[in-house]
This record gives C-alpha cells, structure tokens and sequence, in this order.
C-alpha cells in the first residue's frame, strides 16, 4: 500500500511538471476584441481539460501577436489569415508559423467614408491616388489587410499616397469621417458599433471585395470568401441591411515544431498542434454571445451570387476609371503648364539678372580700386618716422 501511495504521488508530481512545462499564453489581441473576450477564454477551457495550460494574454494587436508567436513558438495567437501572411512576410517569417484552427470564425472588410460617389470597392480603388486613408493603428489587423490588398491591387489601393496612422479604431474611423476625400478600412465582426459610429457622423460602409481579392490563396487555402453580412439590425418597420464583402478566416496559429530547441518540448507541441487541430468547432464557440448572433447574420454567398456581385464591382472600376484618368491627365498638364512658365520667366529675367551681374563686378572691382589707392597713399605699418 506505501509503495502504491508512493506511486501515486510520483505520477501526480510528473503530471504536475508535464503541465507546468507546457504553461503558456494565447496571444489574442486588443482586451475589449472579440478573439480576447469571446473566442480565447473558450479555447483556453478546452486546452486545460487536455492537461495544456494556456492562458489568455492581451496585446496591441494582430501584429504583436505575430511577433511574440516569433519570439517564443510554443506560444499560440489569433489573426486574420489575412494579416498573418502579411506581417510573416515583412517580418521575413515566411514558413516560421504552423495555423492550427483555420475556418470557425471569419472577420470581413470593410471601408467607411462619408463621400457618396464612393460606394463600392471599384470606385474605391480607382479613387485611391487622390484619397486620404486614415487606418487603425499600425499594429492592428486592419492595418496589415491594408497592405496585402496593396500588394495585390497595383492599380488601385498601391496607388493611395496619403496614409495615416490612428492611435485607436475609434479615432481612425471618426478622422475618416470628418471630410469627403477620407476613408478608412478596417476588419471587422459584423454588426459591430464601428457601423454605429459611421451612421452617427453621416458615413456608410462600403463592400471590400473583387475578382482578385477572392482569387488569392496560398497553398490550398483560400484566403478570402465572399458573404453576405448584416450591418444594420432590423426595425420595427425597417428590414435589416447588408451587404457583400471579403471576408477572411480568424485563425488560431502557433510556431512550427522545427523552431522548439529542446526533444521534449518539441514533442509536447506536436501533441498541442494535434490536440487544438481535433477540437469540435461547436466547443470552440461561445454560447448565447455575441460571436454567436454573428455568425447568425452572415453567411457564405454561392459562386453564382457572387459572380453577379463581382460583376457589378467591375463595371462600377470601369466607369470610375475615365474620371480618375482624366484627373491625372488634368494634373500632369497643370504641371507641365507650371514648368513652362516657370521657365519662361526664368527666360525673361535673364537680361535683369546678366545687367545685376556686370552692376555686381563692377561695383567690386570699383571697391577693389579704391581700397589699392588708400593703401598705397598710406605709410607702410613698421616704417620708420621722418625726423
């Protein structure tokens, strides 16, 4: 009986080590987030049940995610799909990153802006070059799906040359709110009190979605999926409104197994991978909360629907296109108007500035001669007195 009790306590204080040992945090974003709320502390209670004690850990951002994810691989983080490629390839971390939940929960894109010419994603892109683009801040999710849309739309958003950095979401969307040639872009959960505040200030939402955005991928992975989302409850009187939009997956990633030093720990993390990657979805979402009338009010459209939508999108970038051609042809010619006249009357002024310069070298030269007459009338310094 001694031995058994002494058996029993080893086994309890192993365990007790093998858990200490895979401790860690679940880089989840801003504390007020839907991923830090709603979605980590559930993912957190489905780790411990399996023996891993992962706790939830705020941060400034999809980015700062990424970059303690870097830092330490056995750690995990939420970021949109999006966002994840994106600052792996400007940190140059391209492959360092194993995702391990892919498609439980989507956030989409959106731009609010007050000017009502802009009204979908075409008109947006073929504006970009004459618009001012105040975004969340720069370690946001947001902030990163700017830039990978930049890097797929040469000529539309890689075009934006005013591009400004907000120290909140909050702050950015009620910057871009106060004039018409502002917008911003943010991802987002539908439904969200973003859309609040942009019908406060007298702004809309406009749809971020277009042939090439649903065309990327990487590997088998699609990286965006077109869908239909809520973005105003209904009324008593009034039905709700949506729209279509790219939406991108929420994923839940970590450091590949090759990046842990140690055997043992690597080996741990494997089991980590397999275990969160065999996870029921159902246990993974909230109950009776928010992510859940969400995912009520979105769904994903089929190919034909949203064939039609990208149709649309391109025929409004097409009729956009004229004016913003003509724009830049206007403003080339402004500026080769200017050069032309600020070479002519460099032209013209020429003369005044030839007759400046002989007033100049003859002035000098008359200062030169009169200075050569005054030494030579004076008595050399250290010459001996006349008696």
């Amino acid at each position: 009986m001694p031995l058994l009790r002494a058996v029993s306590a080893a086994a309890v204080a192993l365990a007790f080590l093998r858990v200490g040992a895979r401790a860690g945090e679940i880089h989840s974003g801003v504390a007020a987030g839907v991923a830090h709320a709603n979605l980590c502390p559930v993912l957190s209670a489905q780790l411990k049940l399996a023996q891993f004690d992962y706790r939830c850990a705020a941060s400034a951002g999809a980015r700062e995610n990424i970059e303690r994810v870097l830092a330490e691989p056995r750690q995990l983080g939420y970021a949109p799909l999006d966002a994840l490629l994106e600052v792996s390839r400007q940190l140059k971390a391209e492959g360092a990153f194993a995702i391990l939940r892919q498609d439980d929960v989507r956030e989409c894109l959106f731009a609010v802006t007050r000017n009502p010419e802009i009204s979908g994603y075409g008109e947006l892109a073929a504006n970009a070059c004459r618009l001012r683009f105040i975004l969340p801040p720069a370690t946001s999710a947001s902030a990163a799906s700017f830039a990978f849309l930049s890097a797929i739309d040469a000529e539309g958003l890689a075009r934006a040359k005013s591009i400004a950095y907000a120290e909140t979401r909050e702050a950015a969307l009620r910057e871009s709110l106060s004039a018409d040639d502002t917008v911003s872009l943010l991802v987002s959960f539908p439904a969200s009190a973003n859309f609040a505040i942009a019908r406060e200030l007298g702004g809309h939402v406009v749809p971020v979605i277009n042939r090439s955005i649903l065309r990327q991928q990487v590997g088998d992975r699609k990286i965006y999926f077109a869908q239909e989302v809520e973005i105003e409850g209904a009324e008593w009187i009034t039905p709700a409104k949506t729209l279509i939009t790219a939406c991108t997956p929420l994923v839940v990633f970590t450091g590949t197994p090759e990046r842990v030093a140690d055997a043992a720990g690597r080996k741990d993390h494997e089991d980590l991978i397999r275990t969160i990657g065999a996870l029921d979805r159902s246990a993974l979402l909230p109950k009776a909360s928010l992510v859940e009338a969400l995912l009520k009010h979105s769904k994903e459209l089929s190919a034909d629907s949203a064939e039609k939508v990208l149709a649309l999108g391109e025929q409004a970038r097409a009729k956009a296109k004229p004016y913003t051609q003509k724009a830049l042809e206007t403003a080339k010619e402004a500026t080769d108007q200017a050069r032309q006249a600020a070479g002519r009357a460099a032209e013209a002024a020429k003369p005044y500035v030839d007759k400046g310069k002989e007033v100049a070298q003859k002035a000098y030269d008359d200062a030169l001669r009169l200075a050569k007459e005054l030494i030579e009338k004076s008595p050399s310094e250290g010459a001996p007195k006349k008696e």
